[in-house]
Order: C-alpha cells, then sequence, then structure tokens
C-alpha cells in the first residue's frame, strides 16, 4: 500500500512548489519523494521478514554478506564501516548472522579484543543466491530501460542518500 507524502497547503512563491524548484518539476519532484518513502518502507517490510522467515535476509544482512564475500574476513568495526552501520549495530548484526550460520567469529591470537568475521560456507551460497536473484529480478523489472535511464537513476538514489543523511 502506498501512503501520501504529507504536502504544504502553502506552495509558496509562484512557480515554486513544495519541494522546491520550479512549477513544471515540482510534481515530479514530489513523486520522487514518494517513491523514495515507498521503498523506505519496502526496506522495512523486508526486515521484517527477515526477522520472521528463515533464509531472507534484510538489506543489511545482505550488505554484510556481499562484504565479506567481496573483501573476504574483517574485523568487526572494518565491517561496520563498510555497511555503513555503528559498531554497535554491527555486532548485533553479526550475532544474527552466527546465529543463522552465515558467518563465525574468531579472535585473532594474541588480540583478546578485536573479533574478525569471516563467511561460512552456507552464507557465501546464501549471499551468491540472493545476489543472483537481485540481478534476475533487476534484469527482468528494468531491462526495458536504457543504460543513459539507468545511469541518471542511480545519480538520482546517490543524491537522495545524501538528502537522507543531512536530514
Amino acid at each position: 500500500m502506498q501512503r501520501p507524502v504529507p504536502r504544504r497547503h502553502d506552495p509558496g512563491p509562484a512557480g515554486v512548489g513544495e519541494l522546491g524548484g520550479t512549477a513544471p518539476n515540482h510534481q515530479a519532484l514530489d513523486q520522487l519523494a514518494s517513491a523514495a518513502y515507498g521503498l523506505s518502507a519496502a526496506d522495512s517490510r523486508l526486515r521484517g521478514r527477515a526477522t520472521r522467515t528463515p533464509g531472507a535476509l534484510s538489506l543489511t544482512h545482505a550488505r554484510a554478506l556481499r562484504v565479506l564475500a567481496d573483501q573476504g574476513p574483517l574485523p568487526v568495526g572494518r565491517l561496520a564501516a563498510a555497511t555503513e552501520t555503528t559498531g554497535a549495530a554491527a555486532t548485533q548484526l553479526v550475532n544474527g548472522l552466527a546465529a543463522a550460520g552465515y558467518v563465525t567469529r574468531e579472535r585473532p591470537a594474541g588480540d583478546k579484543r578485536s573479533v574478525t568475521v569471516a563467511l561460512t560456507d552456507s552464507g557465501r551460497l546464501l549471499h551468491q543466491e540472493r545476489q543472483a536473484a537481485l540481478t534476475q529480478a533487476l534484469d527482468t523489472a528494468l531491462a526495458h530501460h536504457g543504460t543513459a535511464a539507468l545511469g541518471t537513476a542511480t545519480d538520482v538514489l546517490r543524491e537522495l542518500v545524501t538528502i537522507h543523511d543531512r536530514l
């Protein structure tokens, strides 16, 4: 269910929409904001499924598995940085992934404070399966868009990340 984006009653100066810009593009910007809210809601639903359904992965879990698949075993702090989360959140993330059997935690010899996280075979397999499913879903849903349109969409998503980080 898509929820409407709250709107201001005062449109502001003539020709400027709720999100700024000129009248011709304010509706498109409102639609983009609504789509961003929709993506955020979809992520919340995915996180909910990940807590209830064995094998389901939140975006954060999937990002952690991808980082470990790409970079190999990492200390929790470096995994936190690579997944763009806090150390405490990364510890909780690793606890969940370890309980599911997707990662192992090991203490390096001579360092009682550090913990290195590595993928297990089942974690690597789950990552590969999810990546293949994501690639297929993206190809099926977006193949009709050209490279230029996908590049523009990528740029817009990156700008949205920057905007949301500033809020």
